[in-house]
């Protein structure tokens, strides 16, 4: 990410998602192409990251979500887990106060209980320090999985029910997403996963019922500017319905 991020005319100014979720694939595929060991792909990824934040903050993106770490990759090489806890801790020492002095509040998400002390007084240092910024939300999902998110918000409303704050008939759609870890940002508005895979693999399955998807066949260390702006434009080209129909949309449209 340079020092100074600069916002320019978004590609889509009427129609630019104000969330994008991304599942950043296919670090361990480049690097095997490239006959280098898997954490060689991970560090060219955290290139790519950068130039994903910095285009999204450009085109007026309020958030971007990554898939960082999910609660499975827990089953991944012991090397190669040590190598990206190490490359988590660099990350946030050295990316933090370029967020910072481009205005990117930065958000972890996930369960913090599986990471060592110094990786968690690190992630809340980071947090504390951009906790006011106002450009744009960076969510990084780190040991994050949408069973587990689901999970811990319903046992949260479980708990006011039990505390007799709650009665179960007040339980609804919208309390739950509240206690959801990202239950005070908009809902992602397009989903994208590199390096040609096509599904969520348990990332923000609360959140993207009505997420449009976009696949790239692109592994994530090169995902890079013109890519991001690829799927933007994708996104400008896509016809919203939540369950309306065509007629009822350009209704809608004619009376603004």
């Amino acid at each position: 990410m340079t020092d100074q991020i600069t916002a320019e005319i978004p590609v889509t100014a009427s129609s630019r998602p104000r969330h994008v979720a991304i599942i950043m694939d296919g670090n361990n595929r480049w690097a095997k192409a490239r006959r280098l060991k898997g954490v060689a792909g991970h560090k060219a990824g955290v290139d790519a990251v950068k130039a994903v934040v910095e285009t999204c903050a450009r085109q007026g993106v309020e958030v971007l979500t990554l898939f960082a770490f999910s609660s499975e990759n827990w089953r991944r090489p012991k090397d190669e887990v040590s190598a990206l806890m190490r490359l988590f801790v660099i990350a946030l020492e050295r990316e933090v106060r370029k967020l910072h002095r481009n205005n990117i509040r930065l958000r972890i998400i996930g369960d913090r209980t599986a990471f060592n002390p110094l990786l968690q007084e690190h992630m809340e240092k980071a947090e504390a320090l951009t906790r006011d910024n106002t450009a744009m939300t960076l969510v990084i999902a780190a040991n994050y999985g949408g069973h587990w998110d689901i999970t811990q918000a319903t046992q949260a409303v479980a708990e006011k029910v039990r505390a007799g704050e709650l009665a179960p008939s007040d339980i609804t759609d919208d309390l739950i997403q509240q206690n959801m870890s990202i239950g005070d940002l908009p809902m992602p508005d397009l989903m994208i996963r590199t390096a040609g895979e096509q599904r969520i693999s348990n990332f923000l399955l609360w959140h993207l019922a009505y997420t449009e998807f976009y696949f790239s066949d692109v592994f994530w260390p090169d995902f890079k500017a013109e890519e991001m702006l690829k799927a933007l434009e994708a996104y400008g080209q896509r016809k919203r319905r939540f369950g309306q129909t065509d007629d009822q949309l350009e209704s809608q449209a004619s009376k603004q």
